[in-house]
């Protein structure tokens, strides 16, 4: 078994993190000490629920990885993909996906697909196959 190295991190990525490490212990403690609250605080606090909680929980994927960042982050990239030729790259921002994802949407709709149907997506890893498969997940399509 190889032997564990620690690598310090630099003020720089301190200074831009979310929590302290103060806050990341008691964070942490809370976690072991009650796991139960602390996961319903966590659920509801990082993810939009169309139902509350998981057992019964609903929510659209979609929503949680596109829709809330729109307004915050419409032109940041979401996507950055690399095809397998050198310079073959694109970015896709928010919006962008957004926009896709919502247009193939409503062509499968169209077509007559809805929420529980099954649907076979045959594409090379290209940005529209992601937009393909937020699609089916936001009409319900498996």
């Amino acid at each position: 078994m190889s032997e564990l190295h620690r690598y310090p991190v630099s003020e720089k990525a301190k200074s831009r993190s979310h929590l302290s490490l103060e806050e990341y212990n008691r964070l942490y403690q809370e976690s072991v000490d009650s796991p139960e609250s602390f996961w319903a605080v966590q659920a509801n606090k990082f993810i939009d629920w169309i139902k509350e909680w998981f057992a019964d929980g609903k929510l659209n994927v979609t929503v949680n990885c596109i829709d809330r960042h729109l307004p915050a982050r419409a032109t940041q990239t979401a996507i950055i993909w690399e095809g397998d030729k050198p310079g073959d790259e694109r970015t896709i921002t928010y919006q962008e996906l957004h926009d896709h994802v919502c247009e193939i949407a409503n062509i499968l709709r169209e077509r007559g697909v809805k929420k529980g149907d099954r649907v076979c997506i045959y594409m090379p890893m290209i940005p529209e196959a992601t937009f393909a498969m937020l699609a089916c997940a936001r009409i319900g399509a498996v």
